[in-house]
């Protein structure tokens, strides 16, 4: 079998220092983005064939906390034999990432890219990339030209921000911050857009099937907090838009309707995956009469149970410990009990499932929502693939509107 698929091959030879490696989950970017560092090292695998790296650079590898916990990169690394090299090898995650702007002459592989902004993260970054090679793994670009300023400036593209700024931004002169009105110059950005980026041609045959399970909710109780803006559980008024989208939630998402549903899908298909956002949903779930020697995992902040093995199950998954930086081919089942408010996460979430190596021809996305406003807002900026604003969700009612 060939070590990199066709389509890996592609990525690895249009690949270049300062590229964006972009790829969806699933698509084997950390095995790409490898090959890419090892072939340009001299080094050479394929079809049993093993020819070592010539002098290699040192490796630093910047990723997610969870990432480099779970020792994944070390998995990914094993087939090279990286570590049998006299060279230093790294791997950190991005709040470690200032520790290493005193680095030259190494290759630095960003993963799941964090250098949108300005803050602390960007400008070591831009330090960093002054003195090595380096390429960036993602499997979500940027949304907007600015999203892409600081590999702009990676680039030598634009001497800074401001310079961007004045070539292509116009800016709302109504607003008290810097909003963006409009782009100029697109044909610009946008051959840049592509300069950078390596799209990671990834098709697999697997049939992907979602379906949206619409649930009910107490519509009295949630028209009440919603108009009176009041903490039931904690008979107190709301402070911020956060507390107030946190009890619109609970209201909708504790329906027992919503537990029916769960039930329904889990008898269906007997090894499912349950997505989650907060405890109480976790009990919720837990409390579920799901049939006779059904196994019960969990992963979140209070256990980190294993995919279990047997031939019934549900494995509970809190968004937060578990979107990423694990993968399961044991099921082709996977429920979102509620919906996270961040794109990327229900992105990454869908993927522990879709992988290269599953034994599956079809999976099976169940998305449970109620016609809740707060459900319906959190829904529609998902299907746009963006974040859900709390802030823009509560200033659309007033004291007396549902």
């Amino acid at each position: 079998m060939p070590f990199l698929r066709d389509y890996q091959f592609e990525a690895v030879n249009k690949l270049k220092n300062g590229n964006i490696l972009c790829g969806g989950v699933g698509a084997g970017k950390s095995r790409t983005g490898l090959y890419y560092y090892f072939k340009e090292q001299g080094g050479f695998i394929d079809d049993g064939q093993y020819i070592k790296m010539n002098n290699p650079k040192d490796l630093y590898i910047i990723t997610t906390a969870k990432k480099r916990d779970s020792q994944e990169w070390e998995l990914e690394m094993a087939p090279y034999l990286i570590r049998n090299y006299d060279i230093t090898v790294v791997v950190d995650s991005w709040n470690n990432i200032q520790k290493y702007v005193g680095i030259q002459n190494a290759f630095f592989l960003f993963d799941e890219q964090r250098v949108v902004g300005k803050g602390a993260w960007v400008k070591a970054f831009l330090k960093i990339t002054k003195s090595n090679e380096w390429i960036l793994l993602t499997a979500t670009p940027g949304d907007s030209y600015y999203d892409y300023v600081p590999v702009f400036l990676a680039n030598g593209y634009y001497r800074n921000r401001t310079e961007f700024e004045r070539e292509h931004c116009v800016f709302n002169p109504y607003t008290k911050f810097k909003q963006i009105q409009r782009y100029v110059s697109t044909a610009r950005l946008e051959r840049l857009r592509r300069a950078v980026l390596v799209q990671m041609n990834y098709h697999h045959d697997i049939n992907i099937h979602k379906e949206t399970v619409l649930v009910d909710y107490d519509k009295i109780l949630y028209k009440d907090v919603l108009k009176r803006r009041w903490n039931i559980w904690e008979d107190k008024p709301f402070q911020n838009a956060s507390e107030l989208c946190y009890g619109l939630r609970k209201i909708t998402n504790s329906s027992e309707d919503r537990a029916e549903e769960v039930q329904k899908i889990v008898a269906k298909h007997q090894k499912v995956i349950i997505f989650y956002s907060f405890d109480y949903e976790l009990d919720i779930l837990k409390s579920i009469d799901y049939g006779p020697g059904f196994e019960i995992g969990e992963l979140n902040g209070h256990q980190h149970n294993p995919v279990p093995d047997g031939e019934r199950w549900v494995y509970l998954v809190n968004y937060t410990a578990g979107a990423e930086a694990w993968n399961c081919i044991k099921t082709n089942a996977m429920i979102f009990y509620s919906l996270n408010y961040s794109y990327k996460t229900m992105t990454q979430a869908a993927g522990r499932i879709d992988r290269m190596n599953t034994p599956y021809t079809d999976l099976y996305y169940y998305y449970l929502r109620s016609y809740s406003s707060i459900d319906i807002a959190i829904s529609r900026a998902l299907s746009t693939k963006k974040d859900f604003n709390m802030r823009g969700f509560t200033s659309l009612f007033s004291q007396n509107k549902q």
